[in-house]
């Protein structure tokens, strides 16, 4: 007989009952996926309705390059500035400051008569909402516990997609009128101005640390957060799984698709701008699969095969890219729908990635200094990154066409990615294990033991 059949399961600790459940996370998640859709990487609202800019104020595929290089370029300073004052006015406040900035900024570039305006104006607007970037992160790694964090991101970054996926198409419908764009520009402002509306109404701080087993059920005063100062942050850059993950973000060829997939679309498939902008929708279905199902497979793949799955994971979601955009952008196919096919398949290989390399980062970087890790990983070398894709894909398309630079970005440079995620195999698990010897140095200081 077993002794075991009628004994209750042990209740857990409290500090990772605590871990599992802090207060108001999915509504914060909810929140927070309004703050991130202008500015997102993934998005690119405003590279959705370019085609029209283009042919109002007679640019090329070079301006759109530009246009979205100065709009990253500005986040380098822009995206630690406001997650340092976050840690001064604190992260509410500081997001309702960025959603009404960029609001404005959203709504005047809707009235811009030339070039020279949209570009500071669509640049301002960027530099107020690349800080909502690494503070929704932070928080969303305050909210959820290591095992769960890739699910949540998933989610996040799944619903992004999924909005933005039929709010593209609504702009784009905006281009059948004269002087359309402008509509799609004054409705970019009145997203960021709405998710203001909704922070200051629905937003509650879970707290730094919150998630965290060893530190959830002592009180904030108790964590021991270390202070945050220049030198601190400089030391995110030593560790050497963030070095790795900060050198893959400057090789992830893959986001050149947000800013140039509709004008590829129009220019060399010679769609209309409305027709090409419908393959934003499977591209965001499948973005929001990728993301949702990644995290969950993410969570059973920790169980399956600790720390060393992840890298796998990560490295399988570069190569599936670079398959799938091979196929997708260097034939030639007749009508929208096997370019739908493609678009969504790519936004399923792009989806699997935010899961795991957010949680990858949060895994390796002490509570306190989260923010500013996400700020240097998204708002300066993510948008390195960008600055340089756009830029040198927006020159090379006028000369070699955006078929041959999505050759060398979407695919050349993924398979170049993949392996250069490899070194995580031994970095990873060392640095993991790093945070967990601090932070149960942290506990067992706080209980004095």
């Amino acid at each position: 007989m077993d002794l075991q059949t009628n004994v209750p399961p042990a209740a857990p600790a409290e500090g990772e009952a605590k871990a599992r459940h802090v207060p108001h996370r999915w509504r914060n998640l909810a929140v927070l996926t309004g703050v991130s859709i202008v500015d997102n990487t993934e998005a690119g609202l405003t590279s959705t309705i370019f085609p029209s800019i283009a042919a109002a104020l007679k640019l090329q595929s070079s301006h759109l390059g530009l246009l979205a290089a100065l709009g990253k370029i500005i986040g380098v300073p822009a995206g630690p500035a406001w997650t340092w004052l976050a840690g001064k006015i604190g992260r509410r406040n500081t997001l309702i400051a960025i959603t009404l900035t960029g609001g404005l900024f959203g709504a005047a570039a809707g009235f811009a008569q030339d070039f020279t305006q949209l570009l500071i104006f669509n640049g301002l607007m960027s530099a107020a909402m690349v800080g909502g970037g690494p503070i929704a992160n932070a928080i969303l790694a305050d909210s959820f516990d290591d095992a769960n964090r890739g699910k949540a991101v998933g989610y996040f970054y799944g619903f992004i997609s999924l909005v933005s996926s039929f709010v593209g198409p609504v702009l784009a419908l905006f281009t059948g009128l004269s002087n359309g764009w402008r509509y799609g520009m004054w409705t970019i402002g009145g997203i960021c101005v709405l998710a203001g509306f909704l922070v200051a109404a629905l937003y509650r701080d879970p707290g730094i640390g919150a998630a965290e087993r060893q530190l959830a059920d002592l009180s904030e005063s108790k964590r021991h957060l270390s202070r945050v100062t220049v030198k601190s942050v400089l030391s995110i850059m030593k560790v050497p799984t963030f070095a790795i993950m900060m050198l893959s973000r400057l090789l992830s060829g893959h986001l050149l698709i947000a800013i140039f997939g509709i004008q590829f679309l129009v220019t060399e498939r010679h769609f209309t701008n409305a027709v090409a902008a419908t393959v934003l929708i499977p591209f965001g279905l499948a973005y929001f699969a990728g993301t949702v199902g990644g995290g969950w497979f993410l969570a059973l793949l920790d169980r399956a095969v600790p720390h060393h799955g992840r890298v796998a994971y990560i490295q399988g979601a570069q190569l599936f890219f670079a398959a799938v955009a091979f196929f997708g952008t260097q034939f030639h196919y007749d009508g929208i729908g096997i370019y739908a096919i493609f678009w969504g398949l790519m936004g399923f290989g792009q989806g699997l990635n935010p899961s795991v390399n957010r949680s990858i980062v949060a895994a390796v970087i002490l509570p306190e200094l989260r923010g500013q890790a996400f700020a240097i990983f998204l708002a300066i070398f993510e948008t390195i990154g960008w600055a340089i894709f756009s830029l040198g894909a927006g020159a090379l398309a006028a000369s070699l066409g955006i078929q041959a630079v999505f050759l060398g970005t979407l695919v050349i440079l993924m398979v170049i990615n993949a392996v250069v995620l490899t070194g995580l195999y031994v970095t990873y698990p060392r640095d993991v294990a790093r945070v967990t010897d601090t932070l149960e140095a942290r506990r067992q200081e706080a209980l004095g033991l």
